[in-house]
Parts: structure tokens; sequence; C-alpha cells
């Protein structure tokens, strides 16, 4: 059953192509559609020369400049006064997150999971199907007006637990660098950030507020406090236009990229008004260190991507910054996504728990306030760790990790990271790569493989790792040397090994192909994905 395209009053200048499923015209209002308008017009311009800026930086990286702390803000890094605003409110305590897109049925799970926040997912755990990018606004419209349920095709019923019991909603929108292609405005693709932004804002967001909280929003992959200052412009007019106190927006912005580690502080000021803190986004943050010094040689050659743990050096000096950095200025700093899922085998199980445990006991340790989860059965364990460490108080933010001082030379030693390159390594990457991208080609954009949580970031350092393996020739532990026939010999076995026809692979193999051995880097795997998706 559809909507009727029809039935919505749809702006001057915006041209909506995409089929609208059921209840679309709850989120599609008039006034979340006339704020598209206003954002695409008014911002859409400045997102394209900040996406510009970013290649340009590319480019001088692979020319041989290194990332450093700006000079030209060092007066902003050295004001010890400025603080961003104080937590609010279902802010204050966040020692669990659960992450994870806006389905239906995952929706109501990560409502019931007993987590303080729920990071509802527009981007990374989810795919811009269409569908998906409508259906999940108005299932977290349904969830807060308390008319969402779900029954499995086994007959098994979901619903939500009681509204004091519920955890606060936080949403992330897709990164400024993906467009919505099914919303035209004056014949122009709008940005998939302010689409999401402006249907969850205008409708779902005006309840948070009737309910005595807000509009709350993660940022994904920004690079720059300049894409920040961005975001803090859109937000004042959006409050502006719906006549809402300055600072009823908040955002905690994920540092996973490499180039924003070098200006957290300065992210934290142009967003100190609406700031909800920071997130140690760690399996981006992986990625971006290869795709910016991919072509930079010996010295930026990650080994396999289990060796890369939180506690080699360049990691260590990053998550470590961020706690100092978010705790002078009286943010919460959040700790990063623990893939593990709980597994059927007891043995297993009992291995993912204590790698969990290991996690999230080094990050409280290390003074983060709060921690993910990608699976509802793992916010228990979470919540019971960090508990451990903050007792009763919602956070540690009085913890300002004075002992703390990290150089740009710390942030960007990744030649001391131990480990291999391993086939073993060049295999799995490969094997969940072309796992992920099949799920994600249908739809589905949160996968568990070789009991791990799976989502886009972890898909892209799998298809970057391959791709900088071979354009740097790199040998592998079993003395062959990485090369396009050999990546292409392990895709076809693998592939072999996988469930059903080589055929039902095609499309998914294809696209790790073109991004994994191509001659040239694609910036984003979904992008060439996304063209893909009708």
């Amino acid at each position: 059953m559809t909507a009727h395209i029809e039935n919505l009053d749809i702006p001057a200048g915006m041209e909506i192509t995409g089929e609208l499923p059921d209840g679309a015209e709850k989120v599609l209002t008039p006034q979340a559609l006339e704020l598209i308008v206003e954002l695409h017009r008014k911002f859409n311009g400045d997102r394209l020369e900040r996406l510009e800026a970013r290649r340009v930086r590319q480019q001088e990286i692979a020319n041989g400049a290194d990332l450093d702390f700006l000079p030209e803000t060092k007066e902003i890094r050295e004001d010890e006064t400025w603080q961003v605003a104080p937590p609010a409110p279902g802010l204050e305590d966040r020692r669990v997150e659960v992450t994870g897109p806006t389905y239906k049925k995952m929706t109501i799970n990560a409502l019931n999971s007993g987590a303080k926040v729920w990071l509802a997912d527009q981007e990374d755990a989810n795919t811009p199907q269409w569908d998906s990018v409508i259906g999940g606004q108005i299932n977290l419209l349904d969830a807060l007006t308390r008319e969402i349920d779900f029954t499995s095709p086994e007959g098994k019923e979901y619903r939500l637990a009681p509204d004091e019991e519920l955890p606060t909603i936080v949403v992330r929108p897709r990164g400024w660098h993906m467009p919505e292609k099914h919303i035209l405005v004056d014949g122009e693709e709008t940005s998939g950030s302010l689409v999401d932004f402006a249907l969850y804002f205008a409708t779902a967001g005006q309840l948070q507020v009737e309910k005595g909280k807000g509009p709350y929003f993660y940022l994904a992959k920004m690079e720059s406090h300049l894409e920040a200052r961005l975001w803090n412009q859109v937000f004042e007019h959006a409050e502006d236009a719906f006549g809402l106190a300055r600072g009823t927006i908040r955002a905690t912005v994920l540092i996973e990229t490499y180039p924003a580690a070098f200006e957290m502080e300065e992210i934290l000021y142009e967003l100190r008004e609406h700031s909800a803190g920071l997130n140690a986004g760690r399996w981006d943050y992986i990625f971006s260190v290869i795709k910016n010094f991919r072509s930079r040689g010996a010295d930026y050659l990650l080994p396999d991507r289990s060796d890369v743990t939180m506690t080699v050096p360049f990691m260590r000096a990053y998550t470590e910054l961020l706690v100092r950095t978010c705790h002078k200025r009286g943010a919460h700093a959040i700790g990063g996504m623990s893939a593990f899922v709980p597994a059927k085998d007891p043995e297993a199980n009992e291995a993912a728990f204590a790698k969990v445990r290991e996690d999230k006991s080094r990050e409280a340790g290390n003074g983060f306030d709060g921690s993910w989860v990608a699976h509802p059965g793992m916010v228990a364990l979470c919540k019971e760790v960090f508990t451990e460490t903050l007792g009763e108080a919602p956070n540690q933010i009085d913890n300002k990790r004075e002992d703390v001082s990290v150089t740009a030379a710390e942030l960007l030693d990744v030649k001391s990271t131990p480990g291999a390159i391993t086939e073993a390594g060049l295999r799995t990457n490969i094997n969940v790569g072309i796992q992920y991208l099949r799920a994600w080609l249908e739809g589905n954009g949160a996968v568990a493989i070789h009991g791990l949580m799976e989502d886009a970031a972890t898909a892209e350092i799998s298809r970057s790792q391959v791709w900088q393996w071979l354009d740097a020739g790199v040998e592998l532990d079993t003395g062959k040397t990485v090369t396009r026939e050999l990546v292409q010999q392990i895709v076809a076995e693998e592939v072999a090994g996988l469930p059903g026809e080589a055929s039902d692979w095609k499309d998914a193999t294809d696209l790790f192909l073109s991004v994994a051995v191509a001659p040239d880097y694609v910036d984003f795997l979904t992008l060439p994905a996304y063209a893909k998706m009708a």
C-alpha cells in the first residue's frame, strides 16, 4: 500500500520522484518539505564548497603534506575560558548507547534494550534506499506517538516498553557527501544530510520538544570545523524557522575522519551552543587513515584489520586526545562501537562478551562517559562496566585528564602499528566486503558476519585495505604479492564458498571489484552503490 504524491502539499521548485510508502504523508508534511527547500537553497552551495575543500586537502596530502593542528585557530585552542552548553535533557547520562537502523523491528528492539541512548541510524547501519529513508522517519514518528508495533512472520509480537523505560533518541543523518536523488529542488539533487535532518526535525523532533527533550543528532564523517560551522548555521535556521530557543537542537560529532582529529576543539567551539560532545568513531577513523594516506608509502600501510586495535599507538593517541578535549570544554566523550554480537555457540559467546568487557573497561578507565554497542544483547554488559566506574554519577566530565598531551606526530604514528598483512586478512576483507555489499544493495545496512556487526564503515576498511595493498604491491605472509590477478582469484574462491549461486553474488562482486582494484580510488563506496539503487 502506498501514499499518493497528489495528496502532498509540495512547495514550488520541489520534485519528489520516489514512490511513496504508506504513511509517508505523516513525515512529508508541508513544514518539513518547505524546510528542505529553504535549507537546500541557503546551504547546498556551501556544502558543495566544503566537499571541494576535502578534495583539495586530500590532493595536498597525496603530494606530501602532513596533517597538523591549525595555526589559524590557535587562539581557540589556547583560550581556556569557553565551554560548550551543559548537557541537554535526556543526555546527562549516556553510559550505554545502542546503535542500529530505523527498520521497524530494530526500532522497537533498540528502544526496549535498556540503553540510555538509541542512535537511530539513517547513515552507516542503514541504506539510502528510498523506502528506508522515508520508512525510517515514519518509524521514528510512530515510536514517539506509540503507534508502532511489529509482528514477525513467525507470529512473534514486538511492542514498546513504557515511555519512562525508553532511551533518548539521537538521529544520525547521512554524511555531507551523500545526495538524495529522489527529492529535487530547482532541478538539483538535494543533500541526504539536510533531507534526513529536516524530516526528523520538523516532525518527530517537534514531539521531542513537547516531551521536554529536543531534536538530537549525531553528525557523521565531518572533516573540518568549517563543516561543523555549516551544521551550526543549519541548526540556527531551523530553530528560528520553528520559533525554538537557541540550543534546543543538540549534536554529538563523530570524530571518525583523520583530518577532524586535528580540529576537535574547533569543532566543539563552532557547535558550542548546540554541542552534545564528541564520539570516537573508530571504524570510519581507520578507513579515513587509509583513505587520506593511501599513497604515502610504507609508513601508512596498516596490517590486517583485526590487528588495528584501540591500543595501538595512533588509535590510543586519538582517543586520549578526544577525552581530554571534551572534558576540558565540559562536553561528553563517548566511546566507539563494539562490533561483537551475541553468538549461539556458548564458547564463541563467552569470547565475544569477554572482548566487549575488555573494550568497555578500557574506555571507562580512560575517562569516557559512555560507549556504543551494536546489539541490544550487549547493552546490559556495557551498562554494568561503565557503572563500575561511574557509580551513580551520570558521567565523568569532571575527570579532566590533564595528564594527556598529544602531539600531531603521535596522531600520525601509523607506522608503529604492530601486526602483519596476511593472505587470511586479504581473504577476510574480500569475503566480508562482498557479503556486506550484497546485503546493502538489498536494503540492509547492518549485517552480522563472522560474529561481528558489519556496517558501511567496516566495509570501507575492507575494500580500502585491498586497494592500498594492491597499490603498494604488498608481499603477504605466504610470499604472494598482492596483484589484481590475485585479488580476482581470491574473489572467485571466496564467492564459490558462499551460499547460493555465483549469479546471486554478481552485483555485489562487481561493485566490490570496482572500488577495490580500480586504478583511481573511490572516496566512498556508498556513492557508486547508491547509483545502482532505484
